[in-house]
C-alpha cells in the first residue's frame, strides 16, 4: 500500500514540537491514524474502538498509563473522554514537549472535552480528505486566495489536473488512493462503519431512516439549508433533522456555509448552505454510480461547486489556517432589482473581501460576476480582485478586476 504524503505534515510536526499535547480532528478514514503511524513511528499506539483499552483507562487510568508510556498515541480518544484528566495530571507535571498526539472522528465532543479538561494545553489540528494538490504530487501549501502574490506564486507550480470528473466521482478518502478497492463496496461499508461507530449512540431512530436521510442531504449538496424539506422527504420531525444536520457536521460528513450578512445588506439571506466534505460519498448516496453519469446529470453543477469548495477549504487546513472566519456565501437582493444576487463565495482577509464564482463552463463570461458590486456597500471594507473557478484552460482577464481562473489554480 502507497504512502501518500500529505500537506499538513510539518504543521503537524510542529505542533508536536512545540505544545505538550496535539489533538488530530478529521472524519473517519480520511487517513488520521495513516499519517501519525508514517511520520511519528516513536508514539507508543493505542485504539479506542478496543473496548478493553477503554475500560482500563476508565477503571485504573494509572496502570494504563503504565502499560501505555508517552510519547503515545490514543486514537478516537472522543471513546472515552474520561482519560482527558489524567492527560492533564501528567502534561502539568511536566515541561516535555511532545508527550500525547490524540485522534477522534467527532470534532464537537472533543472540543467540549479539551475545553473542560485540557484548555490551553492541546494543539488542535483538522485533517480533511486529500487534496487535488497531494493526489498530484503539488508541494505548493498555501491557502487560496485570490491576490497577485498568490496567483503569481501558485503559477511556478501548475499541473494539469486530468481526469478531473473521475475524481470528483471517487471522492478524496486515501484508501480509494492507496489500493485497488471497488468504489461502491468501500462506500457502502463506509456508511455502514458510520452508522455504528459514529452515530449510532446519537440517533433514536433505525439505521435506515438515517440512511435516508443522509441521501436527502446529499442530494441537496450545495443548497441553502431547509430544514423542514428534507425532514419532508426523510419522514421525520424538523427537530430531529436539525439534531441529525449537527451530526453530520460534528462527524465530519457535512459543512455548513455561513451567509455574508452585514448590516448593510439587509435582504441578505441568514440561512446557511450545505456542502458534503466528500464528493464521492455523496455521488453513493446520490446513486450517481460513473463518472461520465455525473458529468452530464443535473446535479452536476452542484457538485462540481461542492467539490470546488472543499479543495479551498483544505488549502487553509493544510497550512494549518482557520477558515471558519474567512469564507463565506451571499444571497440577497437589492431595492434596485427584483432577481436575486449571489456570490457563490466570499473571502475576507486583511480587511478585503475577494469574491469567486464557481462555474462548470469552459466560457465563462464577465456577467457571471455582475453581483461583486454588493460588496461596495460594506462600510470599513475593500472589494478585491474577483475571480470565476472554472474549466477554462488557462488564466483569462474579463475585465481588470475579474480574472477567469482555471481549477489547477486551486
Amino acid at each position: 500500500m502507497a504512502y501518500i504524503e500529505r500537506a499538513i505534515t510539518e504543521v503537524l510536526k510542529n505542533r508536536v514540537r512545540s505544545s505538550k499535547c496535539v489533538l488530530l480532528t478529521g472524519a473517519r478514514q480520511v487517513g488520521k491514524s495513516t499519517l501519525i503511524r508514517h511520520e511519528f513511528p516513536e508514539f507508543n499506539r493505542v485504539n479506542f474502538d478496543d473496548r478493553l483499552a477503554r475500560l482500563q483507562a476508565r477503571e485504573e487510568p494509572r496502570l494504563f498509563f503504565l502499560n501505555h508510556p508517552c510519547p503515545l498515541f490514543i486514537d478516537e480518544v472522543q471513546k472515552e473522554n474520561t482519560v482527558l484528566e489524567e492527560i492533564k495530571m501528567i502534561v502539568d507535571e511536566s515541561d516535555q514537549r511532545g508527550q500525547f498526539l490524540l485522534s477522534g472522528s467527532q470534532k464537537l465532543e472533543l472540543m467540549k472535552g479539551m475545553s473542560e479538561s485540557l484548555a490551553g494545553r492541546v494543539a488542535i489540528t483538522e485533517l480533511l480528505g486529500l487534496s487535488l494538490r497531494e493526489m498530484h504530487g503539488v508541494r505548493f501549501n498555501r491557502h487560496f486566495i485570490p491576490t497577485d502574490a498568490y496567483i503569481q506564486a501558485r503559477e511556478q507550480e501548475i499541473r494539469p489536473y486530468k481526469d478531473l470528473w473521475q475524481t470528483i466521482h471517487k471522492g478524496s478518502y486515501p484508501e480509494l488512493y492507496d489500493v485497488e478497492r471497488d468504489w461502491q463496496e468501500y462506500y457502502s461499508s463506509y456508511v455502514s462503519t458510520y452508522l455504528e461507530r459514529d452515530v449510532n449512540e446519537f440517533i433514536s431512530s433505525d439505521g435506515i431512516t438515517f440512511t435516508k436521510f443522509l441521501t436527502a442531504v446529499a442530494a441537496r449538496t450545495g443548497e441553502i439549508l431547509n430544514y423542514a424539506n428534507i425532514a419532508g422527504d426523510t419522514g421525520v420531525s424538523e427537530s430531529t433533522v436539525r439534531n441529525w444536520i449537527s451530526i453530520l457536521e460534528r462527524t465530519g460528513i457535512v459543512y455548513l456555509l455561513q451567509p455574508y450578512s452585514p448590516s448593510a445588506l439587509n435582504r441578505a439571506v441568514k440561512m446557511p448552505k450545505i456542502y458534503f466534505r466528500d464528493t464521492g460519498l455523496a455521488c453513493y448516496l446520490t446513486r450517481w454510480l460513473t463518472a461520465d453519469a455525473l458529468k452530464c446529470s443535473a446535479v452536476a453543477g452542484s457538485m462540481f461547486e461542492t467539490f470546488v469548495v472543499s479543495e479551498i477549504l483544505k488549502s487553509y487546513v493544510n497550512e494549518g489556517k482557520d477558515y471558519k472566519f474567512n469564507i463565506f456565501y451571499y444571497r440577497g437582493r437589492d431595492q434596485k432589482r427584483t432577481s436575486e444576487n449571489e456570490i457563490d463565495l466570499i473571502i475576507e482577509e486583511d480587511g478585503v473581501l475577494y469574491p469567486v464564482e464557481i462555474k462548470m463552463s469552459g466560457n465563462p463570461k464577465a456577467d457571471m460576476a455582475a453581483a461583486n458590486t454588493v460588496l461596495d456597500k460594506i462600510p470599513n471594507k475593500t472589494r478585491g480582485t474577483g475571480i470565476i473557478l472554472c474549466l477554462i484552460d488557462r488564466k483569462t482577464y474579463l475585465r481588470e478586476n475579474l480574472i477567469a481562473l482555471p481549477i489547477e489554480y486551486l
